[in-house]
């Protein structure tokens, strides 16, 4: 075996976006602060795009504001703007990117019926108890996030088959992956509304790219177009022109998630989310004195975390169908 890789204390971060003002969004016209709905005339779904989930990932919050600001209105059915963490991204510093992803604790952990039920308190359960009755009456939903750590553009869709047909019908992300989250707790695709096979509800993840990067508003944007263009929601507008032809998109499964239980997880070298390894029992990391190998060929790594911290997900491991 090799050695792993002791990789150097992270180097700072660029920020090449303009963070955006969203103040007019702030009061919203819900209820519900940082969430606006906009409805037309005619019947139709119930749609939300969700940004700012984590505060310092500004890239869904830049196409959100751009499409209120455009004026821009559904032609059917109700579309709603949602800035989920508004006290993390008061809290944002391009010196300091890293720092405001969230105020007590992961938002998209929480989202546990248990656990929005249960007597705990911190600045982001009280905000997910807060969002979670308009949550409760939205059909389709996408979350818009970004990666730290470089990765090829995915989207994830939960376990269930309407998560996945609605990620494969968008085709952008060109990679689809199926996953049951994390260990530390449920995302808000994982709330039982979207995650429960039983409703026709669903809801994906867009991993839009890395933060803080141009290309990565770009595949945002794009994904909420294909989205809105495929229930027929969207009008013939310069602010979301009609998603350009793409290849049918890759579906792969997790088959493992590889959460740290040591503060002394290393990777073998620095693996780029969407790397490919092609033997099976391939040593990847280390984790004390644990190897963590391949559990098949072909492994695809799935965004992993150079640097996680114990009790985190270092990496997901899955396999093409």
């Amino acid at each position: 075996m090799g050695q792993p890789v002791h990789l150097p204390p992270a180097p700072p971060f660029e920020v090449r976006l303009a963070v955006p003002d969203i103040a007019p969004w702030v009061a919203g016209n819900t209820g519900v602060r940082g969430f606006t709905t906009r409805a037309a005339s005619r019947p139709g779904q119930h749609v939300a795009l969700l940004a700012l989930t984590h505060g310092n990932e500004i890239s869904g919050a830049i196409v959100l504001d751009r499409l209120l600001r455009a004026g821009f209105a559904p032609i059917r059915g109700r579309l709603t703007f949602g800035f989920v963490n508004l006290e993390a991204f008061q809290r944002f510093d391009p010196r300091q990117p890293t720092a405001s992803r969230f105020v007590d604790e992961d938002i998209n952990r929480v989202w546990d019926v248990d656990v929005l039920d249960g007597p705990r308190h911190s600045a982001e359960l009280e905000r997910a108890r807060e969002i979670r009755p308009l949550l409760d009456t939205v059909d389709v939903l996408i979350d818009l996030h970004s990666m730290l750590w470089p990765s090829d553009p995915l989207t994830l869709c939960g376990e269930t088959e309407k998560g996945k047909r609605m990620a494969l019908g968008l085709a952008v992300p060109a990679l689809v992956v199926a996953d049951r989250g994390h260990a530390g707790g449920k995302r808000i695709i994982d709330y039982p509304r979207f995650a429960d096979p039983q409703t026709p509800y669903a809801g994906n993840l867009v991993e839009a790219g890395q933060h803080w990067e141009p290309p990565t508003v770009d595949i945002a944007r794009e994904a909420v177009g294909a989205l809105l263009h495929r229930l027929e929601m969207a009008p013939v507008c310069a602010a979301l022109p009609p998603p350009l032809p793409r290849a049918r998109p890759r579906f792969a499964r997790v088959t493992k998630v590889v959460t740290a239980t040591t503060a002394n997880f290393s990777f073998m070298q620095a693996y780029r989310g969407g790397d490919v390894i092609a033997k099976r029992n391939t040593v990847i990391a280390v984790d004390g004195t644990t190897e963590i190998r391949t559990p098949h060929n072909d492994c695809l790594l799935v965004m992993p975390s150079l640097r996680p911290s114990r009790g985190h997900t270092a990496v997901r491991l899955g396999k093409f169908e």
